[in-house]
């Protein structure tokens, strides 16, 4: 089995982010990124396949700027086999959206014709959390989504739902899938493989070279911080929690 994992460069999630000073966007200059946490979660699932003897080659797909190379050489480290850089100036934070990015894959798919694809569940800087369910859809293949559990030999996958887990069959492969936090724990890079990951291959092409067409539709009118919340207060016992409830929160 052939597995095609998604990783993408955002901004750490340990960073605070600042808005930029023309409220457009949120300021990356000299700003940490590092990899989405969930295509974290999703390389060291596809690591695991193949340390399993269940997948024999994993390769990494990062779609954004020259840096982004930085992210697919992290997912070499981990365990992937090699990489694929598709470059484009287009920010991924919010002028390249989930469509585009999933019509890009799509092409990837069609090359490497891999068995499984695996994607973090959504990305901390858009939050959309579709582009699986919207790759599944331009691949006309299964998909299984916020992944909990994954078990290939009897086609199913626990996925994660608003009220617990539920358990859900897939037909065959090939198939999309996300991953949830509860999947795994990533690993850590250790200092040998990240050297190592330096030898391993990366292709790199243009994304605007695959005919795809990267205009969302969508325009960012401004970014602007949420307001601070108030201080919190103090009460002396319950029966003051209870009046400050009845007579200012109301909710008694």
């Amino acid at each position: 089995m052939r597995v095609l994992v998604g990783v993408k460069r955002v901004v750490d999630y340990a960073v605070k982010v600042r808005v930029a000073a023309d409220k457009k966007a949120v300021d990356l200059a000299n700003v940490k990124m590092s990899m989405n946490p969930f295509c974290e979660i999703a390389v060291e699932e596809a690591v695991r396949l193949k340390e399993a003897k269940k997948a024999t080659e994993i390769i990494a797909v990062s779609i954004g700027p020259k840096a982004a190379a930085e992210t697919i050489r992290t997912a070499l480290a981990m365990g992937c086999d090699r990489g694929i850089h598709l470059t484009t100036d287009a920010r991924t934070d919010q002028e390249l959206g989930p469509n585009s990015v999933a019509k890009l894959l799509a092409k990837v798919v069609e090359e490497e014709s891999p068995d499984a694809i695996i994607l973090g569940k959504q990305s901390i800087d858009g939050d959309f959390g579709c582009t699986g369910a919207m790759l599944a859809e331009h691949l006309k293949i299964p998909q299984c989504t916020f992944a909990a559990a994954i078990d290939f030999d009897a086609k199913t996958v626990e996925r994660e739902t608003d009220t617990g887990t539920e358990v859900v069959s897939f037909p065959s492969l090939p198939a999309v899938f996300t991953a949830d936090l509860r999947l795994n724990e990533p690993r850590y890079a250790t200092l040998p493989n990240i050297m190592k990951a330096k030898k391993k291959k990366i292709d790199t092409k243009a994304a605007d070279s695959l005919g795809v067409e990267l205009n969302e539709g969508n325009t960012v009118l401004e970014v602007f911080e949420p307001p601070p919340r108030e201080a919190g207060i103090f009460v002396d016992d319950v029966d003051g929690l209870v009046d400050k409830l009845k007579n200012e929160a109301g909710v008694l």
